[in-house]
């Protein structure tokens, strides 16, 4: 039977003149009830959490696609993985507990002011320019065509860049095209001279220029009428196509052979004299 058959039952057992009025709903009322167990209430929160950490993920994997897309080599891909994965942990920590965030943002300083990323050291083809040598190098051989980098040792672009550029002055230097780099965060009146910021948040860095004549012929990132660097990015194809590396190398070579047939070859230590008044890698 139904839990409503003996309630039906009680008020029709009872005199007309109780069934009448407001008789009934007392009697209802004071009838027994069934007693059911309370249901518990259910927690959302962990449901919510849980949901909230999945959507930090995905924005994190979106960040890191996009980024991805702009990287060349193998390391910055892993470098911006590892770089959003502690921005996603960082945010994690603080929804879970303030303190554990604070300690996990702490380690993270400390590794990044103690744990520098090693510089380029393999081989290459570069003079190093100082703010006093780059103009005397430019105007001592004006039929010389230079390729400069201005770069930043603190810049991971520029960081990951440098084996790319000490590849191309491998394949392309010669006695008509030369490659050089300056540190333009190591002598600033440089980057001034040459319009090259050296912001935290610049896109000018690295900054190629190529000289021919000993003045300026383009420049990679371009700047646009706003003083800001139109989005370039800096692979080995590009640089290719866009400073014509392939007709400037051969122009290059038919220049020098006039020179070279009328010329002696240069005794070994002079040459190696020579490269002791540019600086090296360690000067950097």
């Amino acid at each position: 039977p139904s839990p409503g058959q003996p309630l039906v039952g009680l008020v029709q057992s009872l005199p007309p003149r109780l069934r009448e009025g407001d008789a009934v709903p007392a009697v209802l009322l004071a009838a027994p009830r069934p007693c059911r167990r309370p249901r518990r209430a259910r927690c959302s929160r962990p449901v919510s959490c849980v949901q909230r950490e999945v959507e930090i993920l995905m924005f994190l994997s979106a960040i890191v696609m996009m980024k991805n897309r702009r990287s060349i080599t193998v390391e910055q891909h892993i470098g911006n993985i590892f770089m959003f994965s502690k921005v996603a942990n960082a945010i994690l920590f603080f929804r879970l507990d303030i303190r554990m965030g604070l300690l996990y943002l702490t380690l993270c300083i400390v590794f990044l002011m103690t744990c520098k990323p090693p510089l380029y050291m393999g081989p290459e083809y570069i003079k190093y320019f100082s703010d006093k040598t780059i103009d005397e190098e430019l105007e001592r051989d004006k039929r010389v065509t230079w390729i400069v980098e201005f770069f930043a040792n603190w810049s991971s672009e520029c960081q990951s860049f440098a084996p790319i550029f000490a590849d191309l002055s491998l394949k392309y230097n010669c006695s008509g095209l030369h490659f050089g780099k300056v540190d333009v965060g190591r002598y600033t009146d440089v980057s001034t001279r040459y319009k090259v910021s050296t912001s935290p948040l610049t896109k000018q860095l690295p900054t190629l220029i190529l000289f021919q004549g000993g003045t300026e012929v383009m420049r990679r990132p371009q700047i646009d009428k706003k003083g800001r660097a139109v989005s370039w990015t800096f692979s080995e194809e590009n640089v290719i196509r866009e400073f014509n590396l392939n007709e400037l190398y051969q122009k290059a070579k038919k220049q020098a052979k006039p020179r070279d047939e009328g010329a002696e070859e240069a005794p070994e230590g002079q040459a190696a004299a020579g490269l002791a008044n540019g600086e090296t890698k360690k000067d950097k």
